[in-house]
């Protein structure tokens, strides 16, 4: 602010979101991206914008750029591994250009997949940057996800090398899962699998170990790319059919995450920045991106339950706690003392929230019981572009049950179904200009229509994000949470489809809703005529969506009902469902003369309030 002459926050913001083009120069020579460029912008439209025509760039060579390598890079523990432990930057830099090396004698070049099937350890961090560097694309899911979850992620992108763990250990009960590994290399029909050994479990017939991959020692290349060569696929949570395969570029993401992790996250050198996460969520993304900055990362692997992370916050000296708000729910409702037995929390500066919207009593609970002069952050963003909208402005106040500001660079605005801005009421949050990490395009989507209809159909020209926000007076963000349908649940993000795929696959069950009431699950069925619930069908529908889905997605609880409501074309009602179990005025949360079958909804109207909000926060089992 000082620098461009700024006196507010909000000056600087409207200068960030007026000017792109200078804006986003000015991250470029800030951080110190290096090399050259046509042009910031060649075109502005959305969907299409043209970023920095001309530049080559390398996502892992500005990140591993210039590294004392005595000064720690990650910090990481899990339930295989509990002593803590950590990695140099000389050791990081060492792991991936073997692991660089390993691909390139697998004939892994620029432009061809690696898949990953890890847990969030350092090993996942070494393969993408040694993917990135190469120019290959990235793409992972965590070991939580069942296996016909994972193939239609990979299988739309047709990968060359799947790396796949042989177990994780969760709550203390071990997972094995090389059976998965082998059917998954089949059915994806990879040339080369690698078999990371976490849980020692042994190995697999005609797989690579972990150290076989990573057995030759080599210089550290850089393959320099185009500004938009794809560098990792990230996924939708496959609320309508199968997830959208989500392709983000190098530069992009480069010139996002230098942008968010050092102003708005405020990442500084000798910070120890965390944040729960799987391989399966863009936190993940989100956390290796504060890699860009001098701090450090923490990695933890395993059940969150409790004080786990409480003691891994003392015990590493964490400055910045990252979470979501079911979990800090969770802890009220369990009553955990994060300073509990004189545990030392004296250096942890800002705890983040995200994943679904932080409730008023969150923000107080915070307050009460980490420290009044904690720096809390809420924020919003989505996977679709890998970063925040709103969120973590360090130099804001913070307001009890809201985001703090809109991100710099990113023209966040509440429109009505007419597309009038609104301030001060609730509407669809729209980005009317273009941000650079916004997807390249999905990969399969060769004419670019799902691309479009996933984001510009509401309003052309203008993306329509899918969350409710309301834009206050005084500049901050209320979000309302979504205005689809996602439900994500310690860190695993699922859409309904996927969890009704693995419920209708039960021949007792000819339909299926599920919500998620902040933490709460509860899935609705219709039975076959003739069948009744019983405690058999409930344990076999909890196991099929455990394997399925994951373990996180089994239903708080099941209930019968006689039909789902839908839309006249046929749409499930999951969020005017979920907005009626909640309390909202049913004439408000749907219009009944768009049903196929207003009287459906007359159950859920008999519930509303019967989800006690104690209850909601109970979490996943």
């Amino acid at each position: 602010m000082r620098d461009r002459g700024f006196a507010t926050y909000d000056a600087l913001w409207r200068w960030s979101v007026e000017d792109l083009e200078g804006f986003w120069a000015a991250i470029w020579d800030e951080f110190a991206v290096g090399g050259g460029y046509d042009a910031v912008l060649g075109s502005r439209s959305m969907p299409g914008a043209q970023w920095f025509p001309g530049a080559q760039v390398n996502y892992a060579e500005r990140m591993m750029r210039d590294r004392d390598g005595a000064q720690v890079a990650i910090v990481h523990r899990s339930e295989l591994r509990p002593e803590t432990a950590e990695v140099s930057w000389a050791q990081l830099r060492e792991d991936v250009a073997r692991c660089a090396a390993g691909l390139r004698r697998l004939g892994v070049g620029s432009g061809d997949r690696v898949v990953a099937y890890v847990p969030n350890i350092p090993e996942a961090i070494v393969a993408f940057l040694a993917t990135a560097s190469i120019g290959a694309i990235w793409s992972s899911c965590s070991p939580d996800f069942g296996e016909r979850t994972v193939v239609d992620r990979f299988a739309q992108i047709e990968p060359k090398v799947l790396i796949g763990v042989d177990g994780y250990r969760y709550g203390g009960k071990d997972f094995d899962r090389r059976e998965v590994v082998a059917r998954l290399r089949s059915t994806l029909g990879v040339e080369h699998t690698v078999l990371l050994s976490y849980l020692q479990s042994g190995r697999l017939d005609g797989a690579l170990t972990w150290n076989e991959l990573l057995v030759e020692g080599a210089d550290l290349q850089f393959e320099r790319v185009p500004f938009d060569h794809p560098l990792w696929v990230l996924y939708s949570s496959g609320t309508t059919g199968l997830p959208k395969a989500i392709v983000q570029g190098h530069g992009g993401i480069l010139l996002e995450h230098l942008k968010l992790m050092h102003l708005h996250l405020d990442a500084r050198p000798g910070d120890r920045v965390f944040w729960f996460t799987t391989t399966g969520w863009m936190m993940w993304n989100f956390l290796v991106g504060v890699l860009l900055t001098e701090a450090t990362i923490l990695l933890f692997d395993g059940n969150p339950a409790g004080e786990v992370l409480w003691d891994f916050a003392a015990e590493t000296q964490m400055t910045c706690f990252g979470t979501s708000a079911a979990y800090i729910s969770a802890c009220m409702k369990h009553g955990v003392e994060p300073r509990g037995g004189g545990r030392d929390l004296d250096a942890l500066r800002a705890v983040g929230s995200t994943g679904s919207p932080l409730a008023p009593e969150g923000f107080r609970w915070i307050y009460d019981h980490v420290g009044k002069d904690t720096w809390l952050f809420s924020t919003s963003g989505g996977t679709d572009v890998c970063t925040a909208f709103v969120g973590g402005v360090p130099i804001l106040p913070v307001y009890e049950g809201e985001l703090q500001g809109r991100a710099l660079g990113a023209k966040v605005e509440a429109w009505d179904t007419d597309g009038n801005p609104l301030i001060g009421e609730v509407g669809e949050l729209v980005i009317t200009e273009p941000m650079p990490s916004m997807p390249v395009f999905f990969w399969g989507d060769e004419d670019g229509s799902r691309y479009r209809e996933s984001y510009f159909e509401m309003y052309p020209g203008v993306w329509r994000h899918g969350d409710w926000i309301e834009i206050t007076e005084r500049g901050t963000a209320v979000i309302s949470g979504r205005s689809d349908s996602t439900i994500n649940r310690g860190g695993i993000r699922m859409g309904t489809a996927e969890i009704y795929r693995a419920v209708l696959a039960l021949d007792e069950i000819t339909d299926a809703l599920v919500v998620d009431l902040d933490g709460y699950m509860p899935l609705f069925v219709v039975l076959r005529e003739g069948t009744q619930m019983d405690e058999d069908l409930e344990r076999r529908i909890a196991a099929r969506v455990r394997e399925d889905c994951s373990p996180r997605h089994v239903p708080n609880e099941v209930r019968v009902i006689a039909e789902v409501p839908r839309t006249l074309s046929g749409k499930i009602l999951e969020v005017p469902v979920k907005r009626i179990l909640m309390g909202a005025d049913p004439d408000k949360a749907v219009s009944r003369d768009s049903l196929a079958n207003a009287k459906a909804l007359e159950p859920f109207m008999a519930l509303a309030g019967a989800f006690p909000a104690t209850a909601r926060t109970a979490g996943a089992r």
